[in-house]
């Protein structure tokens, strides 16, 4: 099973935790596309993101993947409050069936009006 862990800050923890905020969003970044899309590993992101380069192959691999949203599959999600120790339960949400889509969020969630994001739904569990 395979689980998708995002740490957040105390305010969409919170709202997260109290039911209020329903999805969360990630920048559409080289990092997050490499996340989220097959085959990341297939590319030395250290390399390209340490010389803010792109290698072509790789550019035109991810543009083509994320032009016919062919996104990865999560079995869980883990919702953190920052970097909790081992064990501390009470700053982690589990949920499941995670999905990701790409879209525009709400400003009131966190994001900016009429961007692109990775935007991650689920069910509770």
């Amino acid at each position: 099973m395979k689980t998708l862990t995002l740490p957040l800050k105390k305010k969409w923890f919170e709202m997260i935790k109290s039911g209020q905020k329903k999805e969360e969003y990630r920048e559409m970044s080289l990092y997050w596309k490499c996340r989220f899309l097959p085959n990341y590993n297939d590319y030395d992101l250290e390399y390209l993101i340490a010389h803010n380069s792109l290698h072509n192959d790789c550019y035109e691999r991810v543009t083509e993947e994320l032009e016919r949203h062919i996104l990865k599959h999560f079995d869980n999600l883990v919702f953190t409050l920052g970097y909790p120790k081992k064990g501390d339960t009470s700053r982690r949400l589990e949920f499941k069936n995670p999905r990701i889509r790409i879209g525009t969020g709400r400003p009131e969630w966190g994001a900016e009006h009429g961007k692109k994001y990775f935007v991650i739904t689920w069910e509770e569990k």
